[in-house]
């Protein structure tokens, strides 16, 4: 009986400790405030930090970080990534060190550009195809195609749109995006959380991926030794094309907010050029911090294939270097459109 008091007593005092704990957390003598309105603000502008000193102690030195950047109180934003960005600040006094956080959203100075196209010619298009990702290689379209039990990998002739070879995934897989780096073809599957790797001559299969942070498997595209995802989120994460580590990520955004659902994406012309699902535009994003600087509207596209039942949305855009032009297709549409892009 006395131990199973001595054990009681002991186990009140750790919770009347713990409790004590929780309910005595020290409360921020500083508060972090910036110009931001509403918590967003342009990247044309200046950044400006203060601090309200509640107690009014005597203030040794502040570090200010954004993103772990080191930044002064007055900090230009122009080469600064875009989106959500955490602001810390790390305040000396009194021989303590108190630190607060706080969140500021860096939106695109300037409004997107409307772009136009021109339809150069109509190439023949499997009608069954789910299409989740096109891009070309040596002169051959090569396509990923979703839905369970229907998910397939495809080198094709684009001129014809004759199959040449055709990879079928396990039934449990629904594919989404690829793109093709070091003669190596990179598919992505949508929930799965898994992506696969083939040798682009014969599509075997040889070695296969998981995802890091990102949320899902939506589209794919690469430069310059860079794979760069989407996840159906506003950002686009960035691949080490060996590990394929997520590395870092950029967020899409124009100057009204972020835009999310990004999907498809190509590499052209030194940006990114990307659907959004649902939408039948593609926008042109700056690869460098994540600025929609164009869109181009494809809706009348639609209008031009056969229309039937299974018929769904634009998705599918490849830049082929041979020609220098665009091509576009949609999920289950029977045509592929070689455009140009008209500023």
């Amino acid at each position: 009986m006395p131990t199973f008091k001595y054990l009681l007593i002991i186990f009140l005092s750790g919770f009347i400790i713990s409790c004590g704990s929780n309910s005595g957390k020290k409360k921020n003598d500083f508060i972090l405030q910036t110009n931001a309105e509403k918590g967003n603000i342009s990247n044309n502008n200046t950044l400006k930090l203060s601090l309200i000193n509640k107690k009014n102690h005597t203030i040794d030195s502040v570090a200010y970080t954004l993103n772990n950047n080191r930044i002064k109180e007055n900090t230009a934003l122009n080469s600064f990534k875009l989106g959500k960005q955490t602001i810390e600040a790390k305040v000396y006094f009194d021989n303590e060190v108190e630190t607060i956080t706080s969140a500021v959203t860096i939106l695109n100075s300037i409004a997107p550009k409307i772009f136009s196209y021109k339809i150069i010619n109509e190439y023949p298009h499997d009608i069954t195809s789910y299409t989740q990702g096109i891009e070309f290689h040596n002169g051959y379209l090569y396509e990923s195609t979703g839905q369970y039990k229907e998910s397939k990998l495809r080198k094709i002739n684009y001129k014809t749109g004759e199959v040449l070879k055709n990879i079928k995934l396990a039934d449990e897989y629904f594919g989404e995006g690829l793109t093709i780096l070091n003669n190596k073809v990179f598919q992505l599957t949508w929930k799965e959380g898994i992506g696969f790797v083939y040798d682009v001559e014969t599509l075997e299969k040889t070695s296969s991926f998981k995802y890091g942070n990102s949320k899902e498997g939506w589209g794919l595209c690469n430069h310059d030794n860079v794979i760069y995802k989407s996840d159906g989120s506003e950002k686009i994460w960035l691949l080490n094309p060996e590990t394929l580590v997520e590395e870092s990520y950029i967020q899409v955004c124009t100057n009204k907010g972020k835009i999310s659902q990004i999907n498809e994406m190509e590499w052209i012309d030194g940006k990114i050029y990307a659907n959004r699902y649902q939408k039948n535009g593609v926008a042109i994003i700056n690869p460098q911090n994540g600025g929609v600087i164009g869109v181009v509207d494809f809706t009348p596209l639609k209008d031009l294939v056969t229309q039937h039942e299974k018929l769904d949305v634009l998705n599918g855009i490849a830049y082929n270097p041979e020609t220098k032009t665009v091509f576009v297709t949609g999920k289950r549409w029977d045509k592929v459109f070689e455009i140009e892009i008209v500023e």
